[in-house]
């Protein structure tokens, strides 16, 4: 039996995750210190789709965006197949 699964679309996901952020008035200087991230790398990579947040992350961004977290992953075209 096979089953396909949906991907994450990272690069949507981070479009996503820049457009909430844009419609919640953050910087990105904002979500650094939010997160208590030294530098805002790890934003810039989740908002250009090189890199996706932890799932304490995507909660954290969840509460402060006020979404759920399905509403911040963006589902891709592309199929993993699971063979059972």
């Amino acid at each position: 039996m096979t089953q396909n699964i949906p991907a994450i679309d990272m690069v949507a996901t981070g479009q996503r995750i820049t457009d909430l952020r844009v419609a919640a008035g953050m910087s990105v200087r904002d979500l650094q210190d939010v997160f208590g991230f030294a530098t805002p790398q790890a934003i810039y990579k989740w908002q250009h789709g090189t890199a996706m947040p932890t799932i304490d992350n995507l909660v954290a961004l969840s509460v402060i965006f006020g979404v759920a977290i399905d509403d911040i992953i963006v589902l891709g075209e592309g199929l993993y197949e699971l063979s059972a």
